[in-house]
């Protein structure tokens, strides 16, 4: 009678084990069942929405009060980097680097932003650049968002003089002179547009049946012609060559416009693996 048969003890094993797993499978589905969640997940969650990434990199070229805003809220939106196209990135402190605008520069700052060679132009740090330079030479002719070159950030670093000191407006200058003195740190030299001749290439092009499937071509604030996505702005067109630009300063990509009777008739983006041809249609 005490005996207890093999069989038996297999068999009691056997749902034990069963029977310890069960509870933690039941209390696994109820978990599921009820998620603690706020609101539905965007899109591409768990990166921050482009949308939101945007906005602050967008407002950091102009609007102090809307990215304190966004980032006092969120403040690894300091460091928020975008690609406007044809991978042309601009980050938050870049967008405020090259348009002087070093109010938002040092706001960013504060808050965990990644300063570069770019930023340190902006705000006349003479030593900071010069050290950069000698421990790197030739980084004076990296070009940086929009194909903007080193240069142009130092004398942007300018633009709110009137709320600077006297020894920042000083360090500016003597940065300023410096980059000049090498004789390299304004960019390549490119071919002049005529204003006259600029008309017409303005217009909308497309390659495709969706909406977005397209290109526009208007002039940018600085009077340059700009490609972006149909109905939008963006980057500078460079002249190369006859009808023959590169954007933004980035080799690799090459738009040209094709004639007709003296008439554009489309315009060809090539790339490294991709060729779009795409018609004019205003």
């Amino acid at each position: 009678m005490n005996k207890i048969s093999r069989r038996k003890v297999l068999t009691g094993s056997a749902m034990g084990i069963i029977g310890l797993s069960l509870p933690l499978t039941s209390h696994a589905a109820s978990a599921f069942e009820a998620p603690s969640i706020a609101g539905k997940p965007h899109a591409s969650y768990p990166s921050i929405e482009h949308e939101l990434v945007s906005e602050v990199v967008g407002k950091s070229h102009s609007d102090l009060d809307r990215v304190k805003e966004l980032v006092d809220q969120r403040p690894e939106l300091a460091r928020a980097t975008i690609d406007w196209g044809f991978a042309d990135f601009e980050s938050a402190i870049g967008a405020a680097s090259h348009v002087g605008r070093r109010d938002i520069v040092q706001y960013l700052l504060g808050k965990g932003a990644r300063p570069n060679i770019f930023t340190y132009a902006t705000l006349g740090a003479y030593e900071a650049v010069k050290s950069m330079i000698d421990y790197t030479p030739g980084i004076q002719t990296t070009y940086g968002p929009h194909g903007i070159s080193l240069l142009a950030h130092a004398s942007a670093g300018l633009r709110m003089e009137k709320t600077m000191t006297a020894q920042e407006v000083d360090n500016c200058k003597k940065l300023i002179d410096y980059l000049e003195s090498l004789g390299n740190a304004n960019g390549q030299k490119f071919e002049d547009i005529p204003d006259e001749k600029k008309p017409k290439y303005l217009g909308d092009y497309k390659y495709g049946q969706a909406k977005d499937e397209g290109f526009s071509v208007q002039l940018n604030m600085r009077k340059m012609l700009s490609l972006g996505v149909i109905g939008q702005f963006g980057g500078a067109l460079y002249q190369t060559g006859d009808n023959e630009f590169i954007y933004n300063g980035a080799p690799s990509v090459k738009i040209s416009f094709q004639f007709e009777n003296n008439e554009i008739k489309s315009l060809t983006v090539k790339e490294p693996g991709q060729s779009i041809v795409a018609a004019k249609i205003s």
